[in-house]
């Protein structure tokens, strides 16, 4: 049986993994007791001891966390932002090119960002098959549910009394310097980052990320361009879908799932592509559990909620 262990298991990310892995019966979840939860040598008992360690940690103890390991064999699966961009780290979007077999025989693999997830998702294949140049000039916005805040955001939204300006929509990373900015430039080959609006909204999870382009800045039409993204993605959670909502598209459209589903919206002058997911799914939860998966050796939706379910 395949030993995990979840370090950060109380956090959002950690918890809703820790209840997906604890409805199989081919992982073995090791737990701390509470009183040792924190306690640095027990810690590093347990991830020495494991098959698969999962970070569910803040950047620097991730960080801090990954010098404890000593067991050559132990393989981890960061889900927070401090790996990656780090050389001798794999991300872990099996999707794109080789990654799925970097993935299968790596101990160190980096979990996408959310909102990195649908820009990658969107601009890497167009990088790789030679549609859009490496110096082209993005911008990007996603819309999503509080939940990609942690523990904090979701009692400020679920909290009564609240502010009432979480009633609305809001913008952040105003600064252009969010902290999925690098893992989007080098995984799409970029040389200049998007000009970058995350968004999030009064609902609980789901996820949009859109990226407009002029018909121009592409090598190829609209038609072909949904061809491509047909081809690219025949394996695994990501997939092209023709939009049929009368006109809308709805960032609630893949909550409680872990599949991503991508659609070229506009005409032949402006284009808007568009991936949409749950931000806790192909965005966090979901796409860490793939990893599993394939480290494993087993089919990489076990456990997991997709459009054959």
């Amino acid at each position: 049986m395949w030993k995990v262990f979840i370090d950060g298991r109380a956090g959002t990310t950690g918890l809703r993994i820790t209840e997906r892995l604890s409805l199989r019966r081919d992982i073995e979840l090791m737990t701390l007791p509470e009183e040792l939860r924190k306690d640095p040598a027990a810690r590093r008992d347990m991830m020495n001891r494991a098959d698969t360690v999962f970070f569910c940690l803040p950047d620097d103890a991730a960080i801090e966390a990954a010098g404890l390991i000593e067991n050559e064999k132990t393989a981890i699966i960061d889900t927070s932002t401090a790996h990656r961009t780090q050389e001798g780290w794999v991300y872990g979007f099996p999707e794109i090119s080789g990654l799925r077999e970097e993935i299968r025989l790596a101990k160190r693999i980096a979990n996408p960002g959310c909102h990195a997830t649908g820009f990658i998702a969107l601009i890497a294949p167009l990088r790789e098959l030679g549609v859009l140049s490496e110096e082209e000039e993005l911008s990007c916005f996603s819309l999503t549910g509080y939940s990609g805040g942690g523990k904090k955001m979701i009692a400020e939204y679920e909290g009564d009394p609240r502010d009432a300006l979480l009633d609305a929509p809001r913008a952040y990373g105003l600064s252009q310097r969010h902290k999925h900015l690098p893992e989007m430039v080098k995984r799409c080959g970029l040389l200049k980052p998007p000009v970058f609006c995350p968004v999030v909204a009064p609902y609980y999870a789901g996820m949009e990320v859109l990226v407009p382009l002029h018909a121009d800045q592409l090598r190829c039409g609209k038609n072909e361009l949904a061809d491509l993204y047909r081809g690219y993605y025949q394996n695994g959670l990501v997939r092209y879908e023709e939009a049929d909502e009368n006109g809308f598209l709805s960032a609630g459209k893949m909550t409680g799932r872990d599949d991503l589903v991508i659609s070229v919206e506009g005409n032949e002058e402006r284009l808007l592509l568009t991936a949409r997911f749950d931000n806790l799914g192909k965005g966090a939860c979901g796409a860490a559990i793939q990893n599993l998966n394939l480290l494993m050796g087993v089919p990489e939706t076990t456990g997991l909620i997709t459009q054959e379910d």
